[in-house]
């Protein structure tokens, strides 16, 4: 995804836009054009988003492992 003034910030406002594109190609009153530059949006927005989910789980990865690290290092601190 470019990094034009357009580009989400945040996971939040790319689904809020995602859900505001939707709406609009479901209410059938979108040209052609308008339709396509619409799902090429969509379809980078869904990008980001995946992008952002699967970021956010390398974290909750991480955490684990620290945590079962701290863990294991503490068991073995044990007399």
């Amino acid at each position: 995804m470019s990094a034009d003034p357009a580009s989400p910030r945040t996971y939040e406002s790319a689904v809020a836009r995602i859900e505001e594109i939707i709406r609009r190609l479901d209410s059938g009153e979108a040209g052609l054009r308008e339709t396509l530059a619409l799902v090429k949006e969509g379809r980078d927005l869904v990008e980001y988003c995946a992008a952002e989910l699967e970021a956010v789980s390398h974290g909750l990865e991480e955490l684990r492992l620290d945590d079962l690290v701290a863990r294991l290092e503490g068991a073995g601190q044990r007399p």
